[in-house]
């Protein structure tokens, strides 16, 4: 069985204040990372109606 990562970041910005977006390769699912010095936070990324941001499966992601 190969050992694939589950996860993709697919959107980066910043340095110090690092602001990321993930997405989970089993469910399509967009998640918010964002840190600043030690701290940091991790939620699920939500449309306008708050319903989860979903990735289609199978996306080809630029890595």
């Amino acid at each position: 069985m190969a050992n694939e990562d589950r996860f993709v970041k697919i959107h980066g910005e910043g340095f110090v204040n690092v602001t990321e977006i993930w997405v989970d390769k089993k469910t399509g699912v967009n998640y918010l990372f964002h840190a600043s010095g030690n701290s940091g936070g991790l939620t699920v990324l939500l449309n306008r109606d708050g319903t989860p941001v979903i990735t289609p499966i199978g996306t080809h992601y630029e890595e």
